[in-house]
């Protein structure tokens, strides 16, 4: 034992004398390059004294990294996330200053603005040679993921055994639809899950099945998410609602709806979601009843220690090295995305929305930051030995809403994406339990252009035309739905902005007219039921022939007095949804499901008085989105109806042969099954007494249990060869 020791302590200190080796090195490199960078004396000085100079710089600059930073970072915890991103390469800096005045006879001096560079320059090379050696030693890299894992689990209660039973993480791919996944696939984009399917070109046999699954009409991230962590999805008409009784505008990506939503689909279950024993919940709109959580939008809304929201923020940028790495990765997407727009509008590319403003700075958070954030918080909770992990990487999703569902920008964010499923995969090798990696999406997107680009006019105007309301002479532009906006939103502490659409009118008596993706929902105020389609032709007689007639809408759901719910399309085209039509008439060319999903929606209590579906191609796939996205979902038509659930073959089938996976309540039920299948192994054997769940997990009391240093510096640099 004492040899091990000894041998495990030489190995440490060697690693830790190369990695001040290499930072003495930079140093030396940078004072040679920089002019407002010295390490000797105004007299000059020998090789060998700069070189010690260098030396004692570099080491002070590493302790106080390893013991100030994580203080600092913790004392402005409460700063907006982003803000502490762009604050860490002036900290650095300030540390980088404070390590030259450490040096004897003032022999280190830098500029402000200097120090900035060479500390960022220092963390990342430090960080580098640390992950590299680290992965070199496959010993030492296995030793020091189980000392993580140990470390942690020394937290929990005493006398509790090690994890028996695996445990699952599930990973959503925001928006990435079944078909976007193949062809990624089929193009070498993902080799991490061509592996998983067997289709690597490496070859191997699979350890994954692909099952597609069919979303509800509301084919959006608040309704599926909500569906697959709470077990309930009803009442979530579209992404954005008008509730009658209460006035009040219900947003799926505001924090205040969420908490509301998530609150009604526990009340309506009686359980409080998937996550219960211990889970984690990360970078999700709720919790799934999750102890841990980071970045979930349902509690951002909460102030105070209770909110853990942003606690993965610091276990994230407590390492300078994750902080720069990421600052820098920032930075170089913003670039990335006004390169590519700008090559948009010089191809003159249609369609194209506009992606000015904010937009590159909102991008580079959903595809840098927060995925750099979830994916270590993820490795923390496998190091922990979490039994039940989800987590939601928005990256593709909001690119595709500016971009397109398919084409150079998003084939880019996948690729990004694959990487971080290989290092999951590869710390899923060193986890203190093994761990089963199942890999989702919570809907699709389909492409087609905006309906104000082909038509000249909003939704919104042609309501109110229909309603005999003055139209304003040029279209405004409709409020775009992306959950990152939202998210960014939060982690700034500001409060979710509203769009023209979605506050109260002035006049009680106009519509509300809102929009998620290509499903358009028009509600009068004045009126507290729903209204019929009797009342609403005694009110605006011209309103639903223009509506249904229009060549931009695909039918209409509304409710008749006489006969229930009736979808109407054009030339007169009438479908009495309480009658099991023969004929789908408008709904026929919206795939398999499209019935069962407008009457399901019809019953939920706070259905608009009308809801508009847009047009839809069924040859080329296409919508038309009543919101800025030329790459969108919220209705039916296409691929945003189309997700997938990729899961290990030790799990037992979603559905039977022959069945589909139909709906988010559906996938809730499947997920659930499959933790339980995770318990069995603890199941007792005849007269032992029953092993209760969390008797076999240990629990963290970290801020989010994210570990730091090396295995959180290579989130965007995983070696190839390990994916294989």
């Amino acid at each position: 034992m004492g040899r091990g020791r000894w041998r495990k302590a030489g190995s440490a200190l060697w690693r830790v004398v190369a990695v001040w080796a290499v930072s003495t090195l930079t140093m030396l490199v940078l004072a040679g390059i920089l002019p407002d960078f010295k390490l000797q004396s105004d007299d000059g000085d020998s090789a060998t004294r700069i070189a010690v100079t260098a030396a004692w710089g570099a080491g002070a600059f590493g302790l106080l990294s390893a013991l100030v930073w994580p203080l600092l970072v913790r004392a402005l915890l409460l700063v907006p996330a982003l803000v502490l991103g762009l604050l860490a390469f002036f900290l650095n800096g300030s540390l980088l200053l404070l390590a030259l005045s450490l040096i004897p006879e003032d022999r280190g001096e830098a500029g402000a603005e200097t120090a900035v560079v060479v500390a960022a320059a220092m963390s990342a090379v430090a960080s580098a040679a640390g992950g590299a050696l680290a992965v070199r030693d496959d010993d030492a890299y296995r030793r020091r993921l189980y000392r993580l894992a140990d470390r942690r689990r020394r937290r929990g209660t005493p006398g509790q055994p090690g994890p028996i039973a695996p445990g699952t993480v599930f990973i959503q791919l925001d928006g990435v639809g079944h078909d976007v996944l193949t062809a990624a696939v089929t193009k070498g984009l993902m080799p991490t899950v061509a592996r998983w399917l067997g289709q690597s070109p490496a070859g191997g046999l699979p350890t994954h099945r692909l099952t597609p699954w069919r979303t509800d009409w509301s084919s959006q991230t608040g309704a599926s998410q909500l569906g697959i962590l709470h077990g309930s999805n009803f009442d979530v008409p579209a992404f954005r609602w008008y509730e009658k009784d209460t006035g009040e505008v219900m947003v799926s990506n505001r924090p205040a709806s969420a908490v509301e939503l998530q609150r009604r689909a526990v009340r309506r279950t009686g359980d409080s979601g998937l996550l219960t024993v211990d889970g984690a919940s990360r970078g999700n709109l709720f919790s799934g009843g999750a102890g841990q959580l980071a970045l979930v939008l349902s509690v951002a809304a909460r102030r105070g220690k209770e909110n853990r929201s942003r606690a993965g923020y610091f276990a994230y940028f407590s390492d300078p090295a994750n902080a720069v790495r990421t600052a820098l990765s920032f930075v170089a997407e913003v670039f990335r995305e006004i390169g590519e727009s700008t090559r948009a509008r010089v191809e003159r590319r249609r369609p194209r929305v506009g992606r000015g403003g904010l937009y590159p700075f909102i991008r580079a958070f959903a595809t840098v930051v927060e995925r750099d954030v979830v994916v270590a918080a993820v490795i923390g909770d496998m190091l922990a030995g979490r039994s039940a992990v989800y987590a939601d990487l928005v990256a593709y999703d909001e690119v595709a809403h500016h971009s397109g569902p398919t084409g150079r920008d998003v084939e880019k964010v996948l690729r990004r994406l694959d990487r971080s499923l290989a290092l999951l995969a590869q710390v899923a090798e060193h986890a203190p339990r093994a761990y089963r990696i199942v890999l989702l999406s919570d809907h699709g997107q389909s492409p087609g252009e905006t309906f104000r680009a082909r038509y000249g006019l909003t939704l919104a105007d042609l309501v109110r035309a229909g309603c005999g309301l003055p139209v304003p002479r040029r279209a405004q532009r409709t409020h775009s739905g992306a959950e990152a906006r939202a998210a960014v939103r939060a982690a700034l502490r500001r409060p979710v902005e509203e769009g023209a659409d979605e506050r109260r009118p002035v006049r009680r008596a106009e519509p509300i007219v809102l929009a998620s993706g290509n499903l358009g929902l028009v509600s009068f105020p004045d009126v507290r039921h729903r209204m019929t389609r009797e009342e609403i032709d005694r009110r605006h007689p011209a309103l639903l022939p223009t509506l249904a007639n229009h060549p931009g809408i695909g039918f209409l759901l509304v409710r008749s007095a006489e006969r229930g719910p009736l979808v109407l399309g054009a030339r007169g085209a009438e479908v009495y949804l309480d009658e099991d039509p023969t004929d789908l008439g408008p709904l026929a060319d919206f795939g398999p499901g499209a019935l069962e999903a407008v009457r399901r929606t019809d019953g939920f209590p706070h259905t608009a008085d009308i809801m508009v579906n847009s047009w839809y191609d069924p040859q080329d796939g296409e919508v038309l989105a009543f919101e800025e996205q030329i790459g969108s979902h919220g209705g039916l038509g296409g691929a945003q109806s189309r997700p997938f659930l990729l899961s290990p073959l030790v799990l037992s089938d979603p559905v039977a042969d022959g069945e589909e996976l139909v709906g988010a309540e559906h996938v809730h039920r499947v997920l659930r099954r499959w933790l339980g299948e995770a318990l069995e192994p603890l199941m007792p054997v005849t007269g032992a007494a029953p092993l209760p769940a969390e008797a076999s997990i240990p629990v963290d009391d970290s801020p989010s249990g994210a570990p730091t240093g090396a295995a959180l510096a290579v989130v965007d640099h995983a070696p190839q060869d390990k994916t294989r």
